[in-house]
């Protein structure tokens, strides 16, 4: 018998794998020129929105759910299971539940979203690691191939429906970012954050798969819905099944009868741990730090926004899809680790003095946010979590590419960089304000009070049966630390910076890479020279502290229009471009957050 393939409804990974061969394939026979970085990009930027024009256009449609690598109607109903066959769903007989055969991929509402959500994101990204990849230092085919892998891989985990496919689509997302982290070659503190984030990835990928192995074992089956009617106690009863010794029965497709509670508790246990390690919740959380550091600005941004849209998606469809009748196992846990995520995030981002790492810690406090709607008992917590998963990634996004247009000028990264940036470069700052403002939940930044708003409209709701209460006061109570660290940021930015014998004290200079640098040893002719600073000459060729700088102008000691061929300060175009898009978008979901609302149907994942 032979599957068939529904090449619509595959299309956006499968046009995200081919651009990645091109990509690749254009890389080794182009010579190499500089025109060739751009063109890679452009290539790859092209494939991307081709893929989230495919999803636009499936989202428009109408009809029934995408579905396609489904079951042959021969294997399925037959007497005696064998392995490998299919247990079909005990409910009562009527043509919708014997019409829909088990399928690995379905595009749904939520697959849609989340898909629509790494895309949108993916642009971002591409145009970030035009920026990073502006420098030279990083092999430039290999970089956009991987990057294409990544978002292929996200892509797919949404559409996933049994495990097999859940866990390859996973690791699809995981693997790359570890190469990509450990491109930059010659770089210590990368090649660390590569090591640390593969052994942890590792180690969460055998815990999880031991989970899933449980899962599969206790059920006989990899489809999720499948599984979510074998460990249905309603269900038993129609399959002559064999009850434990509480009365509740359980099968395998091998029709073996179990008394499955404590296993079918230890697996929920393995994969919520596994997917926590993905996502950086407490306690599995330790890495994100040195990693979101050591790693290219722009992976940062892809692990903070699409590598944990993709985990978040992965545990929605474990937990609410194939283990929705357990949910009293795994509720109070979600609940626990939520409130301890937001608590240590915001706690730890507090201390932090370089953005990145700020913005690390403040992505584990905002994970905690995503996962509270999860840890109540309700069918609309899941469209909570996922609507701020959508704000949250146009603040965040947008955040990572003002630090990356400022890493351009100052290659530090320290909170202190940022002072006077509004007075130095008003739009960057301004942008930078914006976006700092969203995540706090303040307002102008809208977008993050309806976020914020969201959740806790489902908290206080309290699902069946409340119990939502305390975890919406913690919420409350992180929500104001949290205000600590990003007010105390957007004050730097409007600080004016100070300046001290013609070295500029705690910012970036204007138009320049060059960072608090004072010029000395100018052969400037008939230039006026007051305590070391140059003031008012043209200086050709002058020497600064480990940098030269042709055509730069000295005033006051401080270096401004100056350039750097082919170094840190270029590539502000593609970053400029990306802050102004993360803004736009950040924006409309401020002055209208019924555009995410809307993205987010009652019913988002498809029966059967």
């Amino acid at each position: 018998m032979i599957q068939s393939i529904d090449y619509y409804a595959v299309a956006p990974p499968l046009i995200l794998a081919l651009t990645a061969g091109l990509v690749l394939l254009l890389d080794a026979f182009l010579p190499h020129r500089p025109y060739v970085r751009t063109a890679l990009g452009a290539v790859t930027l092209a494939g991307v929105i081709g893929a989230l024009a495919v999803v636009i256009s499936q989202a428009v449609r109408t009809g029934d759910p995408l579905r396609t690598f489904c079951v042959p109607e021969g294997l399925l109903g037959s007497s005696r299971a064998v392995i490998g066959a299919i247990v079909p769903p005990v409910t009562e007989p009527t043509a919708s539940t014997t019409a829909v055969a088990p399928c690995s991929f379905v595009v749904d509402d939520f697959t849609l979203v989340f898909a629509g959500l790494a895309l949108a994101a993916g642009i971002v990204v591409v145009l970030l690691s035009a920026a990073e990849l502006s420098s030279g230092d990083i092999p430039v085919g290999e970089w956009y191939f991987l990057l294409l892998c990544t978002l292929a891989g996200a892509v797919a985990l949404p559409a996933s429906r049994d495990l097999i496919m859940l866990v390859v689509a996973l690791e699809l997302v995981s693997l790359p970012v570890f190469a990509l982290t450990a491109l930059k070659r010659y770089d210590g503190r990368s090649s660390e954050a590569a090591v640390k984030l593969f052994l942890v990835s590792v180690v969460s990928t055998a815990v999880m798969l031991f989970g899933v192995s449980l899962l599969y074992g206790t059920t006989g089956t990899v489809y999720l819905d499948r599984i979510a009617h074998v460990l249905r106690q309603d269900g038993a009863a129609g399959r002559g099944l064999t009850p434990g010794g509480d009365g509740t029965a359980y099968s395998s497709s091998l029709q073996i009868g179990y008394d499955l509670p404590a296993v079918v508790t230890v697996a929920v246990v393995l994969v919520l741990a596994g997917f926590a390690f993905k996502i950086a919740v407490v306690p599995f959380h330790a890495w994100a730090g040195d990693v979101y550091q050591g790693a290219p600005i722009p992976v940062a941004a892809l692990l903070s926004v699409i590598s944990k849209a993709a985990g978040f998606a992965g545990l929605i469809l474990i937990l609410v899809v194939a283990l929705g009748g357990q949910g009293a196992t795994w509720v109070p846990l979600v609940a626990i680790l939520a409130a301890l995520t937001m608590t240590v995030g915001n706690l730890l981002a507090m201390r932090q003095r370089h953005a990145v790492r700020l913005l690390a810690w403040s992505s584990v406090a905002q994970s905690g946010y995503i996962l509270a709607p999860l840890g109540i008992r309700s069918d609309e917590a899941m469209n909570a979590s996922i609507a701020y998963l959508v704000f949250y990634a146009a603040m965040n996004l947008g955040a990572f590419a003002v630090v990356t247009l400022v890493s351009r000028r100052a290659g530090r990264g320290e909170l202190d960089d940022y002072r006077g940036l509004a007075f130095r470069s008003p739009a960057a700052g301004l942008a930078m304000a914006f976006f700092l403002i969203c995540l706090a939940g303040l307002p102008p930044g809208l977008a993050g009070l309806f976020a914020k708003i969201v959740v806790f409209r489902e908290l206080l709701g309290g699902g069946e049966g409340g119990g939502g209460g305390w975890l919406a006061a913690v919420m409350a109570v992180n929500t104001v630390v949290g205000l600590y660290y990003y007010v105390a940021w957007v004050v730097r930015i409007f600080t004016p910076a100070a300046v001290t014998g013609g070295a500029v004290t705690g910012g970036a200079m204007v138009g320049s890479p060059v960072t608090g640098s004072v010029v000395t040893g100018t052969p400037a002719t008939g230039s006026a020279t007051t305590g070391g600073a140059v003031t008012g000459s043209a200086v050709t060729g002058s020497a600064t502290t480990g940098r030269a700088l042709p055509g730069s102008v000295t005033t006051g000691g401080v270096v401004t229009g100056s350039a750097e061929t082919g170094g840190r300060g270029a590539g502000w175009i593609p970053a400029s471009v990306a802050v102004a898009a993360a803004g736009i978008v950040a924006i409309a979901f401020s002055v209208a957050p019924q555009l995410v609302l809307d993205l987010v149907p009652a019913a988002l994942i498809a029966a059967g």
